[in-house]
């Protein structure tokens, strides 16, 4: 309970006064209410200690009991599912009695969670209710949500969509995908996007990890984790950048505190004190958005002092010679000190630190990546570590925890504006791949564009779908602004310039939210707006999806391994899976049978429905460049059925045979992890660490790809001989697998009869028999995408070395003319994109000394993403009431601002946000902190009248994305979230 935690003790005597002060902030009491009045006062009235959603679970219990006998007397099964909340993948058993949700276990056996949890998965049975879900269809009418029935919404949603397209063409009508989606949900909607045709898809990684995803693919190939939280027992040291782990991600601090008990050190940077950094041997403050300086620090003095991994870095990394003669020029210790705000002493034992407790990690999150030079600081933290060694080691690489429980599968596989599932890009030979595994006629999916050439255009990403509405039509590269979105399983509230955000959806022809929870959508849809922006033909639609619970299907934790859950419970009230609701949709557009012909359907209350194995087994056929192919239905439930088969450090199995199926799991390693190549019958098991060369490929190892060419500037970008997987017959550098290698080799004739007709004129990435992966891997011991060096520089970036520049927002115009930002660019991602423009208004409005604090945002360990499903939730309701800011006793004082007391947070987008300051030393004087997980509030005022009756969250406050500004990384479009700047006053 954040801000209602009473201190119940005092700090030890030998603590310093800082530590001190910090855990009087960290305990600071405010202004609280008992459970039985937040409950009573939540219209949730307790009586006789049971609260009415009990009751109402216990009469649906009693009456599927046969004579109105008591629960317990009927059916009890154990459903063994998934925590749909961040990416760390808690299993979780549902015991169900009479077809109710009753109570739940966290799985002592999962090598995942160790049977733990942490609230909000402790929480998950409030699902099995959902008293403060949309029951039903319901549609805007006169500022006033109305019932429907799902008949006539479909009919009027799928009519509408006619209209727009027919009058401005495909690319009008934008869709917003899920990273709740399991994974064949999120591959079925790019297919079913695919088939409206239309790129303008995107999901949440987009304003989560998608510089994460571009920094590490372009430098060492995939854009991904590299090892787990499993893993991170064997490190010596960690580096936490940008991460908050023990808050955004809790049970994964088990791993690092049983690495911690081993001696692990951590070091833990942020320019906020947080829970986590409580747990670090080293804290060190730096000013939000230097990440390049402070890392280019750490290196300066590993390069200094010759603590490089010079073997290392001679035969697998191309480029470092030109990175290190930058930052001995530019980052020296000074010029660190300038830019972050750490001095060299701090900056040398960190960098010690990390030389002399080898293997080390480093793991970062969204404090890293939402910045409009994210990219550039993804990859310089892939330098730091390329440097030191660590890339392809057990203890080592880079811990990337992902936000959502599947955004790593939804990106994946699913609807990215760039790509198509398994990062094919949008070239004709992709489309042409997928239209062989989707049984459809190429020519037929080129008809659904608006122009070939919009097939092979990136979409629209969902951070500035607002400009696709708001920007003049001249300026976008499409022939029409967007005129309809859907909002499928996505929080508006998580993205940037709110106002903004409320005048393109009042513009909008048609605005469909489908979500378990309707979501802050819902309310700013229905809540006045200007009379100016407000479209009077404009429809809005709410359908009510079912949540992860009441349907089957895999998801993708952070460290790539997959995990199968199985249904819960029956969709509640009227309820439907997503991709029923695809597949009825896409019906009634005239592309249903397409979408699902390779699917069996089943009856879901009396519905067609298509299988979510079948939907995985057509992943698995075509999904060859990131290695979903391996992974089974059978063997993915085989694996949760056996969780005590498998190492909790390594994720190794430990031996045995399902009793069910008779599978033997040989050396699998739990999940799966992706790449798990070739097909479920070659056994591959997974891949724990990327890049590993210390093991077979059959065993998981692996080397970088060369996905880059193989010379640039005369120097070859293969690796060194030598340097080569366990046991590979090629022993040097060589490129990705083809089908005229595979001939020069002379191991053509190891394939089939089948496999060569196949395999004929194809890649690895394009063989559909895998003959080709199954030759490479198992009979010889290369890995099909070749063996080559990481780049440090990346040329096909703005920055080929990463530089330092600062935000469009800032509090320092010097440093802001020292270290400019990009140029504006036109057409990028079909939009303008502004940079040096607004910084330079900016400097010259000083818009600095109006607003003279950063404002950042981050995460509680109470709620997750937008917050509407979580404060939605009684039991977590109740531990965190209120939004609020963090401030500095100093700055506090300034303003005559006390603890508990309301204040105003002002941004330059004319924002204001109303919330409940809490002064603390967790920030310092030039910052402030607020969480991002409320709405509901709007610049002063509930919007509990816009919501659904019924389904409005018991918890309601200001989004701190209605006040933050404008601001996209150079490469992705990332949203900048985590440095902009605000002033705040007593309210």
């Amino acid at each position: 309970m954040l801000l209602t935690k009473k201190n119940s003790g005092t700090s030890g005597a030998s603590a310093s006064p800082f530590v001190h002060s910090l855990r009087r902030g960290l305990t600071q009491a405010l202004p609280t209410l008992d459970r039985r009045t937040f409950l009573r006062r939540s219209g949730l009235g307790v009586g006789v200690g049971l609260a009415a959603s009990q009751l109402s679970l216990v009469k649906k219990a009693q009456a599927g009991t046969q004579g109105g006998s008591i629960i317990g007397a009927g059916k009890v099964e154990v459903k063994r599912t998934v925590c749909t909340h961040c990416s760390v993948g808690c299993a979780v058993d549902a015991v169900v009695e009479n077809g109710v949700w009753v109570r739940q276990e966290p799985v002592f056996d999962s090598p995942i969670n160790l049977g733990a949890h942490c609230a909000k998965g402790a929480a998950l049975r409030e699902h099995g209710h959902g008293e403060y879900r949309l029951r039903y269809p319901m549609k805007l009418v006169n500022g006033k949500y109305e019932r429907i029935s799902w008949d006539l919404a479909l009919k009027e949603i799928s009519e509408r969509m006619m209209e727009l397209r027919k009058a401005s063409g495909p690319d009008s009508v934008y869709f917003i995908g899920s990273s709740k989606h399991n994974n064949e949900q999120a591959y079925l909607m790019r297919k079913f996007v695919s088939f409206w045709g239309t790129n303008n898809t995107d999901h949440q990684a987009r304003i989560c990890h998608s510089t994460t995803v571009a920094g590490v693919a372009n430098t060492w190939g995939y854009g991904a984790m590299t090892n787990s939280y499993n893993d991170m027992q064997n490190s010596k040291c960690a580096l936490y950048i940008g991460s908050n782990a023990a808050e955004a991600h809790p049970v994964s601090m088990l791993h690092m505190l049983h690495a911690k008990e081993n001696g692990c050190k951590m070091i833990v940077v942020d320019p906020r004190f947080t829970r986590t950094a409580a747990k670090a041997d080293e804290y060190v403050r730096i000013r939000s958005g230097t990440d390049i300086p402070f890392l280019f620090g750490i290196v300066y003095h590993i390069f200094k002092n010759g603590w490089e991994d010079k073997k290392y870095i001679n035969d697998r990394v191309y480029g470092m010679e030109a990175v290190k003669a930058d930052i001995m020029a530019k980052w020296t210790p000074d010029k660190v000190e300038e830019a972050c705000g750490v001095k060299e002493e701090q900056v040398f034992k960190v960098a010690k630190m990390l030389h002399e407790n080898n293997p080390s990690t480093i793991v970062w999150c969204m404090g890293q990546t939402q910045h409009t030079i994210g990219n550039a600081m993804v990859r310089a933290s892939c330098i730091l570590q390329l440097a030191l060694g660590n890339i392809g080691k057990s203890g080592g690489g880079t811990n990337i925890f992902r936000g959502h429980d599947n955004v790593q599968g939804a990106t994946d596989v699913g609807p990215n504006p760039d790509s198509l599932p398994g990062y094919y890009g949008l070239a004709e030979g992709s489309w042409k791949h997928f239209a062989k595994a989707w049984d459809v006629d190429f020519e037929w999916i080129k008809g659904r564009y608006a122009s070939p050439a919009m097939m092979g255009k990136n979409g629209i990403t969902v951070s500035r779908w607002i400009d696709g509405v708001l920007e003049k039509n001249e300026l976008i590269d499409q022939d029409s602004n967007l005129r309809g979105v859907f909002y499928w399983g996505h929080a508006p509230n998580s993205q940037t310039r709110g106002l903004e955000m409320k005048r393109a959806m009042d513009k909008l022809d048609l605005l469909v939210v489908v979500d378990p929870y309707p979501s802050a959508t819902a309310a700013m849809a229905a809540m006045p707006g200007k009379p100016e922006d407000l479209n009077p033909n404009r429809a809005v639609y709410l359908l009510p999806a079912a949540t992860q619970f009441e349907t089957s299907g895999s998801c993708t934790a952070s460290n790539r391994s997959l995990q199968w859950r199985d249904k819960v419970i029956d969709p509640l009230w009227e309820s439907r899976s997503d991709h029923m609701i695809m597949y009825q949709l896409a019906d009634k557009l005239g592309f249903g049978k397409e979408l699902v012909k390779n699917y069996k359907m089943q009856k879901v209350k009396g519905m067609d429905e298509p299988v979510p194995e079948d939907i995985l087994r057509e992943i698995n056929k075509c999904v060859w460049t990131i290695g979903y192919t391996g992974q089974s239905p059978e063997r993915l439930k085989a694996h949760m059925r056996n969780m005590h088969l498998f190492d909790v450090k390594t994720l190794k199995s430990k031996g045995g045979k399902d009793k069910e199926t008779g599978y033997d799991f040989g050396d699998d390693y739990f999940g799966l992890p992706w790449p798990c190549y070739g097909t479920p019958e070659l056994k591959h098991p997974g891949s724990p660490n990327l890049y590993d060369t210390s093991k077979h490929v059959m065993e998981g190892g692996g080397n970088f790809r060369a996905n880059f060419g193989v010379e640039r500037e005369g120097k070859s970008l293969l690796a060194e001989d030598g340097s080569h997987s366990k046991g590979a017959d090629i022993t040097t550098g060589y490129p990705e697998l083809d089908h005229v290698l595979l001939k020069k080799l002379g191991w053509w004739g190891e394939l089939t009869e089948a496999e060569a007709k196949a395999a004929e004129g194809k890649n690895w990435k394009t063989d559909s028999s895998g003959g080709m992966i199954r030759v490479f891997m198992k009979n010889h011991g290369c890995h099909p995408f070749g063996n080559a060096k990481a780049r440090a520089v990346v040329w096909n970036f703005p920055d080929p070395i990463p530089q330092h520049r600062e935000p469009l927002y800032g509090t320092r115009a010097d440093m802001m003319a020292k270290y400019p930002t990009h140029d504006d660019k036109k057409a990028f991602w079909r939009l303008p994109t502004l940079y040096k423009t607004i910084q330079d208004k900016n400097i010259a409005d000083k818009v600095h000394e109006k607003f003279p604090l950063i404002m950042t945002s981050g995460r509680l360990v109470e709620y997750e993403g937008g917050g509407e499903e979580t404060r939605s939730n009684p039991w977590l309701a109740e531990l965190q009431q209120e939004m609020f800011v963090e401030i500095n006793p100093q700055t506090a004082s300034k303003r005559g601002i006390r603890n508990g007391e309301r204040a105003w947070v002002k941004t330059p987008t004319g924002a204001r946000l109303n919330v409940q300051a809490l002064v603390t030393e967790r920030v310092a004087p030039d910052t402030v902190f607020l969480p991002f997980h409320f709405s509901g509030r709007w610049q002063g005022a509930d919007m509990l009248a816009h919501y659904p009756n019924g389904a409005a969250p018991i918890v309601r406050g200001e989004a701190v994305n209605t006040a933050t500004t404008y601001g996209y990384d150079s490469v992705t479009m990332m949203q900048e979230t985590k440095t902009t700047v605000c002033d705040v006053e007593k309210a």
